[in-house]
């Protein structure tokens, strides 16, 4: 039977593997001695290592200098049928009605779906039905809402979509997300990167937005950091690296929703959101499908 010192004393063994890790940043100056001592601060990002927070702020920067630098396609909904046919069909509105709509939505610069609550032609509920029948999702029942939900989303997002989280299921690892005016897929997709959990759109009114998010709870030890004037690449980093140091992150995650770029930094103790207004994304327009997604980001700690 071999013995090793690995198997012996497999921290000394794991230790000593590190000071010999190679850093992934080529102009690290960091040297094999300092390496091993920064070892419980490394970041890994996919397959590369980086030995240090400075040495992963230096390469975020990159990744956001390419994210704040990209030009992000739009992928609108074109349904077969508008809104107002929608609803002409179920029998909400008569044809005199919609044409009244649609004279006054044409003549004030008003959206129709406007027009037509504002002259109670129509009630939220069947605007939501008409939307849920554009989209080919199901709209929620009434019976339904009401139930208070703990959640890990940023406030910000979900006011920034129109979407509130109706149901979470930790065993199914699915959220049931309500949406009011369109489906937003960047922000399914980029919460099954962040969260790990399937994200389920169903559409509800807008009354029903207001009265859920006042019932939502964030997850305990779970903060939002905010920031809305444009930041420079090399600040974007350096405040996510600040972060990181700040919790003793152990994981991180990026991706992009809408015009926010979202870091997740995950601690012992503590979760942080932070979160970042893109100025170019934000001035090429609001309703984006396209997703930019960011590598999932772990670091020994």
């Amino acid at each position: 039977m071999k013995f090793s010192l690995g198997s012996l004393l497999p921290g000394v063994d794991r230790g000593w593997k590190s000071m010999y890790s190679i850093c992934a940043l080529q102009t690290c100056q960091n040297t094999l001695l300092m390496r091993s001592i920064q070892s419980r601060v490394g970041i890994n990002v996919g397959q590369l290592w980086y030995c240090s927070v400075d040495c992963f702020a230096t390469a975020a920067r990159k990744r956001f200098s390419m994210l704040s630098g990209a030009s992000i396609l739009e992928m609108p909904h074109h349904p077969r049928l508008s809104i107002g046919l929608v609803m002409l069909s179920k029998g909400y509105l008569t044809d005199d009605q919609l044409r009244c709509a649609m004279a006054e939505s044409r003549l004030h610069g008003e959206e129709l779906e406007a027009v037509l609550i504002r002259l109670g032609l129509v009630s939220e509920r069947q605007l939501a039905t008409a939307r849920a029948a554009q989209w080919g999702y199901p709209i929620l029942g009434q019976d339904r809402m009401g139930q208070p939900v703990e959640a890990d989303i940023p406030p910000t997002l979900l006011h920034t979509c129109t979407a509130v989280p109706l149901h979470c299921s930790e065993a199914a690892k699915r959220f049931l997300l309500g949406f009011v005016y369109r489906v937003e897929h960047t922000l399914l997709n980029s919460l099954e990167q962040i969260t790990g959990f399937r994200a389920e759109p169903c559409f509800i009114t807008a009354t029903e937005f207001r009265e859920q998010m006042r019932r939502l709870t964030t997850v305990h030890g779970c903060e939002e950091v905010v920031f809305d004037d444009p930041n420079s690449p090399v600040e974007m980093a350096n405040m996510v690296a600040g972060f990181a140091v700040e919790v003793a992150a152990r994981e991180a995650t990026f991706t992009q929703c809408r015009e926010y770029a979202w870091t997740r930094l995950t601690g012992k103790r503590r979760k942080i959101d932070v979160l970042f207004r893109v100025k170019n994304m934000a001035e090429t327009g609001k309703k984006r499908n396209f997703l930019v997604p960011m590598e999932n980001i772990r670091s020994f700690g």
